[in-house]
């Protein structure tokens, strides 16, 4: 084994009033709220969503469908779990039924204070359909109703799409951090 390091910020956004205007999902989607009976699906999203990216390689829990499981238990059982900034987007039949899950993200409030955003992922055959834009300003809303007025995330360095998108959002660089990984050597 070697030890790795990858490099990876933290970024931060101030939470205001701007956050109240609902998010426009593309027709054919639909936001779902949380609910305990959804675990499983959004350890699954997340499972779909990372498990050929470089996330998986910096946390391996999201490369394994049940460290996705277990990682989302996890999250739910922290005493800072918002259920109100946790959320699924999915994928309407003809009908108006949910077809597929094709998104997810959680949030949390630190000890700080701060909402933490944990996961945002979409599902690779969803993407460029600014569903994670929705989702993520679904989670900031959740954390604003939820009385926070700062949130954060962590982002690798390499993910450069997401880093985008975070910009895009509003948020800035605060500070950079490494986090050390074990990996097989071959």
């Amino acid at each position: 084994m070697v030890l790795t390091y990858f490099k990876r910020f933290r970024m931060e956004i101030d939470l205001g009033i701007d956050l109240l205007t609902e998010p426009q999902l593309p027709p054919g989607y639909r936001f779902v709220a949380w609910d305990p009976s959804l675990l499983a699906q959004h350890a699954e999203t997340k499972y779909q969503s990372f498990r050929t990216e470089i996330d998986a390689n910096v946390f391996p829990c999201l490369g394994e469908a049940d460290g996705c499981l277990r990682l989302m238990r996890e999250i739910v059982r922290k005493e800072g779990f918002l259920p109100g900034a946790t959320w699924l987007v999915a994928r309407l039949g003809p009908q108006g039924q949910i077809d597929e899950y094709c998104g997810t993200v959680q949030g949390i409030r630190d000890r700080t204070g701060y909402g933490a955003i944990q996961n945002l992922g979409i599902t690779p055959d969803h993407r460029g359909r600014q569903l994670g834009s929705c989702l993520l300003l679904k989670a900031l809303q959740g954390f604003y109703r939820a009385g926070l007025t700062r949130s954060f995330l962590e982002v690798t360095a390499q993910n450069e799409g997401a880093i985008r998108l975070y910009r895009r959002m509003g948020f800035r660089k605060a500070r950079t951090v490494y986090k050390a990984v074990e990996v097989a050597y071959s």
